[in-house]
């Protein structure tokens, strides 16, 4: 059912910095009021007495492995389970099978999220050493990003913080953003021989920030704002895992006159090394969730501004992938349901609020990414929207885990909190536990830069 007229009455608006009781009227697919809707005569009515309205959540960097991968999830599985935690628009990174290498990649993947995706999407065009005259041909300005994110797992040398030489040639020539996978794998290498000299093929898992360590990020992520700084290029750190390079970030200039950007990921800020104990392989991403002083350093950077966004990095395996040895054990995990829940739990916590959790999920990945009328609750914007109610507990189980993977690293977790409406483009996508996927998401477009 497309629910094109709605009007939300009495309910808690959190946006732009400000907590307010207001209506909201949504028409044709946007928000066509924000204020006193008196007469709801002919509209569907939703009672938000006691609940708050966000824009919808904007995630930044997920994996949902379509094409080639679908083992793992797909575009409807993944989108179903991101609208059910209030994602209503995400970008998918370039390491699908194949990698999106190519405009004609890039495009059929857009045609296939067209079919499939409940949520908004988009993707970044991929880079790597043997694509780059592919990507300086194409009109970047238009892209969202390019990015080498897990394109080092197709062979060695994938990644852009190893090459010095492309990243001097790409700087200087892409117009769009450039977000990288900031760890040198030299360093990974010589470390992984170090514990493989010691317990063979079998490293136990809490050695993964040892191996992928915090001198393997600093020393990448140096050299990448060296670069970038040189040509004056846009770059995007993804996924920051350490403390020690939240201090090469700045937080004295707005976001929008910002080149050197980062965002962290909520693993990073939920889980630390001492949680390796309890969940093993489950918690295995790359780069590595490290110690409770970083975890509390990331948490620090993004409350003043020095980390930009937050993101999920969701990357659904199968359970057989992620339960095999250490090196054999795949990285990632299935979190895009459950961002909004961890981050309004730190709100229960008192360790962030309300408005810095919008800012930051919504409102900032439209900024960096100049994403077209989204991630704000403004009359005239598409209407993409969540409803939460912040005292509804409940518990993470395998009768409410939507990824197609089927488990997850928060098994067991309880929240205090709980997405109970999503709208995406002014449809009532999700609705207390139902789903209504007739009308597919829109591609995220991207706002021309003034001159």
């Amino acid at each position: 059912m497309n629910n094109s007229s709605t009007v939300i009455q009495n309910i808690t608006i959190v946006n732009e910095g400000s907590i307010f009781v207001s209506d909201v009227l949504i028409y044709n697919g946007v928000i066509q009021k924000i204020g006193d809707v008196p007469d709801s005569n002919g509209l569907n009515v939703i009672d938000g007495t006691g609940k708050y309205l966000l824009p919808g959540v904007i995630d930044g960097q997920v994996h949902f492995r379509e094409p080639g991968l679908t083992h793992k999830g797909d575009m409807y599985t993944e989108s179903r389970a991101a609208v059910a935690g209030g994602v209503t628009s995400y970008i998918d990174m370039p390491n699908t099978a194949p990698n999106v290498l190519t405009q004609e990649i890039l495009k059929e993947k857009y045609h296939i999220a067209s079919t499939k995706s409940l949520a908004n999407y988009g993707f970044f065009l991929g880079v790597n050493g043997d694509n780059l005259e592919e990507i300086l041909k194409t009109d970047t300005s238009q892209l969202l990003a390019v990015s080498d994110d897990g394109l080092y797992f197709t062979k060695k040398g994938n990644l852009l913080a190893d090459n010095p030489q492309t990243m001097e040639v790409l700087f200087e020539k892409c117009k769009s953003i450039i977000a990288i996978h900031s760890e040198k794998e030299q360093i990974i290498e010589e470390n992984e021989h170090i514990y493989r000299e010691k317990y063979g093929e079998d490293v136990p898992v809490s050695y993964h920030p040892e191996i992928r360590s915090e001198r393997a990020c600093y020393e990448a992520t140096v050299r990448a704002i060296d670069i970038a700084r040189k040509h004056g290029a846009r770059l995007h750190i993804l996924h920051l895992s350490t403390a020690a390079e939240t201090h090469l970030f700045q937080n004295d200039i707005p976001l929008n006159e910002k080149k050197i950007t980062t965002e962290v990921s909520v693993h990073h800020l939920w889980f630390c090394n001492r949680d390796y104990e309890r969940l093993g392989t489950l918690i295995k991403w790359n780069p590595a969730i490290k110690t409770e002083k970083d975890r509390d350093g990331l948490l620090q950077a993004l409350l003043d501004d020095r980390i930009d966004i937050v993101t999920t990095d969701h990357a659904p395996h199968t359970l057989e992938e992620k339960m095999r040895p250490y090196f054999q054990s795949l990285s990632g995990a299935p979190i895009v349901q459950h961002s909004l829940a961890i981050m309004l739990e730190f709100y229960h916590q008192g360790r962030i609020s309300l408005e810095k959790i919008v800012e930051k999920m919504c409102h900032n990945p439209a900024i960096l990414y100049r994403i077209y009328n989204r991630g704000f609750i403004r009359e005239g914007y598409f209407a993409d929207l969540t409803i939460c109610d912040l005292n509804a507990s409940w518990t993470v189980g395998h009768d409410n885990i939507l990824s197609k993977c089927g488990w997850s690293p928060l098994t067991g977790t309880q929240f205090r909190s709980k997405v109970t409406h999503t709208f995406v483009n002014g449809n009532l996508v999700y609705n207390n536990g139902s789903f209504d996927d007739t009308v597919m998401g829109q591609m995220l477009t991207v706002v021309a830069e003034k001159k």
